[in-house]
């Protein structure tokens, strides 16, 4: 009897182990990773370049976010002046985020937006509301003290 159980147990590990490989995270470990297209890590390297990443803020002040970018589906890029931009790495992706036509409606409580705050997409034709996306931390990229460039 123990070996009919010990044979049962090895065909169920065997017949199982496909199924609990494929459930395995794909990808990069970073959070928010994806595979970015060319033309969007063209974009983002452009954007950041000669600046340094800091420390990550939880919250980013309402009139920091007038002039955002869209990188891909799962990250926003904010800049505020020549000198300073804000990365946001999304929690998950935004589908359709990366198309630039949608609208991003904000759920903003009080004067910031902080990580874990939602956004939503609405097609600007059709009116119809797209996916419920989350913000995630705000990392700010700075040119270096006495860097002219």
């Amino acid at each position: 009897m123990a070996q009919w159980n010990l044979l049962c147990a090895a065909a169920l590990m065997t017949a199982t182990a496909p199924i609990v490989a494929s459930c395995a995270p794909a990808g990069s470990a970073e959070a928010g990773a994806e595979a970015l297209t060319p033309k969007q890590a063209e974009t983002l390297d452009k954007q950041l370049a000669g600046k340094v990443a800091g420390a990550p803020e939880k919250c980013l002040p309402s009139f920091r976010t007038d002039d955002a970018m869209r990188v891909s589906d799962s990250i926003l890029l904010y800049r505020s002046g020549s000198n300073l931009v804000y990365r946001n790495d999304l929690k998950g992706s935004c589908p359709g985020l990366a198309r630039d036509s949608d609208i991003m409606v904000i759920k903003q409580f009080g004067s910031q937006i902080c990580n874990g705050d939602f956004f939503h997409l609405v097609d600007r034709s059709s009116g119809i509301r797209g996916p419920t996306c989350v913000f995630g931390d705000f990392v700010p990229y700075r040119k270096p003290a006495g860097d002219a460039g």
